[in-house]
């Protein structure tokens, strides 16, 4: 038996061994890109191709696994099913290989050249973006930073490469996603220079007896101060509704309307604005960093970390 276990062993290597040799890395590698954009010409420039090479390439793949991969439909192209089927499994062999090829070698910063995307709000984008981008470019010039807007969380963009780091109050994305707290923020109150609440004490009456500015990516003009205000008997008036704190913060700068952000992107963008404690509590924010496990252990992603973490994190 022990014998006949050796023979199968050897066999099924030499299987593998051969069945490798038979397929060119370079069309997974072609393959996972025009699986994640669906684009023959998204393809060619993320692989730094021409797109006649890069059609000439799918061919080969169709040919190679018997299948058409990726069909047109409309303006865009999709997934045939065994390429849904497969999808996963390609990214995760394309990501191993290009693990091991950087596993053994330093992290040269002054000559390091990739592309990394963050996905954030417009809000952290300005209070961040400034300091952030003069921390890579003392060390790697040749870093190129992309900020994606907010939209759908979802760990698929993270899995598949697309969004490279989440940054802000991220929710709940499942054990599979990395998170690390950043630094703890609380709500202040943000009115013009000269505005009434900007002399004296602010108080419940007073501040409730303003018109404000909401705050929501959901267009929601009820939240946890209007509880605070009811429980006090009170209620404020919302009379505008945006989905941007620095569009909120330029409202407030030329009106009479009262907004109420994060502390932190308010002393970002203070500019003809005082700042002024909330009368009534609220709950603190978490502003956290999200990633996959698959760069857990990415030199030059965890360096990319450690610069939000310096830029970010609060004494």
């Amino acid at each position: 038996m022990g014998g006949l276990y050796v023979c199968i062993q050897c066999n099924l290597s030499k299987y593998i061994f051969t069945t490798m040799q038979s397929i060119d890395l370079n069309l997974l590698v072609a393959l996972d890109a025009l699986l994640t954009d669906r684009s023959v010409t998204k393809a060619a420039e993320r692989l730094n191709l021409s797109p006649p090479a890069i059609s000439r390439t799918l061919g080969r793949i169709r040919h190679v696994f018997k299948d058409p991969i990726l069909v047109r439909a409309g303006r865009n192209m999709a997934p045939t099913p065994r390429a849904e089927e497969i999808r996963e499994d390609v990214h995760r062999v394309v990501e191993l290989a290009r693990a091991l090829m950087r596993q053994e070698s330093d992290l040269d910063l002054v000559h390091l050249e990739r592309v990394f995307t963050v996905r954030t709000s417009d809000a952290l984008t300005l209070m961040l973006a400034p300091r952030l981008m003069a921390l890579i470019r003392a060390s790697a010039p040749g870093v190129q930073l992309r900020f994606a807007p907010e939209g759908e969380e979802d760990v698929e963009a993270l899995r598949d490469g697309r969004i490279d780091i989440d940054v802000g109050v991220i929710g709940e994305m499942g054990p599979e996603v990395r998170l690390q707290a950043l630094f703890r923020d609380h709500y202040v109150g943000v009115v013009r220079k000269g505005h009434p609440l900007a002399q004296g004490p602010v108080t419940p009456e007073r501040f409730a007896a303003c018109e404000h500015i909401a705050v929501s990516r959901r267009g929601r003009g009820y939240g946890p101060i209007d509880v605070q205000l009811e429980a006090l008997g009170l209620s404020r008036a919302v009379v505008v509704i945006t989905a941007s704190v620095p569009e909120a913060l330029m409202l407030a700068a030329s009106s009479d309307l009262v907004a109420s952000v994060p502390e932190g992107f308010a002393n970002a963008i203070q500019q003809g604005l005082c700042v002024f404690p909330l009368p009534v509590q609220t709950d603190s924010i978490t502003i956290s960093q999200a990633w996959h496990p698959r760069f857990e252990a990415d030199k030059a992603h965890k360096w990319l970390r450690a610069c939000l973490r310096q830029v970010l994190a609060k004494d």
